[in-house]
């Protein structure tokens, strides 16, 4: 079946890519330390893991302090 909406598309180009990667990552780092903020608020934890094998269970109000 042809789909004409889904033919026509471009790829982006290293600086758009770049830019994209960019906007990402701020808004995931935002993203975590409004978490970190709201949980240190509540006084809850946080889950940490360096390695993805050992988990840590440390105060959000300890992470802000870094």
């Amino acid at each position: 079946m042809y789909q004409p909406h889904l033919t026509h598309y471009r790829t982006m180009s290293d600086k758009e890519r770049k830019e994209f990667s960019e906007k990402l990552k701020y808004g995931l780092e935002l993203a975590e330390k409004r978490m970190i903020e709201e949980k240190a608020l509540r006084h809850e934890d946080v889950i940490v893991s360096l390695d993805g094998i050992t988990f840590q269970r440390i105060p959000a109000t300890q992470l802000l302090r870094k």
